[in-house]
């Protein structure tokens, strides 16, 4: 029993297909050359630090807006009659050259509705500086 192997014409015939190996390594040196020619990317972010100026000698007034868990609002512990009153008094400390920071401090059993239209009107009248305080009622649930 015997077996063919190859076409029987011998070792003369050309070979047809392309040695793919030059260019292969060709390419990875042109590659390793173009990843050592680019340049580093430094990532630095500019920055205009202010030039040895005074801390504010002053501390900014303070506001402390209270919302009651029936939507009852006080102003530095008066209570404001209504909405109008209340963007009234937003208006003339917006209308300030230096803002105060308004703390609010809601009630914990507040609806978000009453917060949330405190927090609105304060920022349609222009005021900046809003935090909202008192979040030491919610820790353990009580």
């Amino acid at each position: 029993m015997s077996m063919n192997v190859g076409s029987g014409g011998g070792e003369n015939e050309v070979m047809v297909e392309m040695n793919t190996t030059p260019l292969i390594d060709v390419m990875l040196v042109l590659l390793i050359m173009l990843i050592i020619t680019l340049p580093v990317p430094t990532h630095a972010v500019k920055l205009d630090l202010p030039i040895n100026q005074p801390p504010p000698t002053t501390k900014p007034e303070v506001v402390n807006i209270d919302v009651d868990f029936d939507g009852t609002i006080s102003w530095n512990g008066n209570v404001v009659p209504s909405r109008e009153a209340m963007d009234t008094l937003m208006e003339q400390k917006a209308d300030e050259p230096v803002q105060p920071e308004i703390q609010l401090r809601p009630n914990k059993l507040v609806k978000y509705r009453y917060v949330a239209e405190v927090l609105a009107d304060a920022q349609r009248i222009g005021l900046n500086k809003i935090g909202v305080v008192g979040n030491e009622q919610y820790v353990n649930g009580s």
